[in-house]
């Protein structure tokens, strides 16, 4: 696991656990339920299709091409008509990773600017699936290691994929019953967190609590490594890190605070961007929210959303949040 998401996971969990049980009992329950799935903006759709079902276990349960109504919620009028796929593991067939092709955006790297920065995916052997992606065209931004002296028992490593998306990979090593990790249910389970980064870390961290009920948490400086690797930054450049549980145990939101730099992520003109585009949450009641959404809420239909209605705002950094009712 790279030192930024090591210090910033270790910041989450000792949140967790030292947060008083009766402050947990009194406190409203969150409002996203849990993550349904993350969205790629993929330029090459058929090597991201490649990709993730040759070494990831992902399999294709949807093609099809981004209706007029689908890109509309999303806010992306110019994504109708663009291919897709949906994937998703046998462990977790409702929890899925959808590739929706977007014309290629020049210059765009991974973690360099604000918005869905990457998916972090519960495993189940870290040396098994390392020895698998070794020989794969993923290419390792973190070599597997330990979460350190608190937590060694929690072992993670990260790659890119082939859209600029970052996948961090982590797995629970000691008692599984007692971890805050949530269960994987083979090699390669299901995504737990979804790293979202903006300019204003403390406005990020309220807009989100404050919309889906979710206990604050502190906003911690951050050693944050790969991040400033990618970016080039100075050493005294100041990061900071945040965590957000939902309420179903193991998802979480890690909110990443950058310095001046970044800027907004660039995208084709009425497309989702480049790189991990948006998350898909799991919520009771799309109307309580009072949210402002790109679109009214409709049922749009297909193997993400059944009969469930669906709706999308944007929050503070512009990340795109795809709201999907459930039970």
């Amino acid at each position: 696991m790279g030192t930024f998401h090591k210090y910033a996971f270790a910041i989450g969990l000792m949140m967790s656990a030292v947060l008083p049980h009766d402050t947990l009992a009194q406190a409203p329950a969150p409002e996203l339920l849990r993550i349904r799935g993350a969205t790629i903006g993929a330029a090459d759709l058929a090597k991201t299709e490649a990709w993730y079902t040759q070494w990831l276990d992902q399999k294709v349960r949807e093609r099809g091409t981004v209706s007029k109504a689908m890109a509309a919620s999303w806010g992306a009028p110019n994504s109708a008509g663009r291919p897709f796929i949906l994937m998703s593991t046998d462990a977790h067939p409702d929890v899925f990773i959808r590739a929706v092709s977007v014309d290629p955006v020049p210059g765009y790297r991974a973690l360099t600017t604000w918005g869905w920065n990457a998916i972090e995916i519960i495993i189940d052997d870290i040396d098994a699936l390392h020895a698998r992606l070794k020989t794969s065209p993923f290419e390792f931004i973190g070599q597997p290691a330990s979460l350190g002296v608190r937590y060694p028992t929690i072992h993670a490593m990260q790659v890119k994929g082939p859209s600029e998306e970052v996948l961090y990979l982590t797995t629970e090593t000691g008692d599984r019953t007692k971890s805050s990790l949530p269960l994987p249910g083979a090699l390669v389970g299901r995504p737990f967190i979804m790293v979202v980064a903006g300019p204003d870390i403390e406005t990020m961290r309220s807009w989100y609590a404050d919309s889906f009920s979710m206990a604050r948490q502190p906003v911690n400086p951050s050693l944050a490594t790969l991040t400033r690797t990618a970016q080039a930054a100075p050493a005294d450049a100041a990061y900071t890190i945040s965590l957000l549980s939902m309420a179903q145990h193991g998802n979480m939101l890690q909110l990443d605070g950058f310095p001046s730099g970044p800027k907004a992520r660039p995208n084709a003109p009425g497309q989702l961007p480049p790189g991990v585009a948006m998350t898909s949450f799991e919520v009771k009641n799309i109307d309580a929210l009072k949210l402002k959404y790109l679109a009214a809420p409709q049922k749009l239909g297909g193997a993400a959303y059944g009969t469930a209605r669906v709706a999308t705002v944007a929050g503070t950094a512009g990340e795109l949040i795809e709201l999907i009712e459930g039970k």
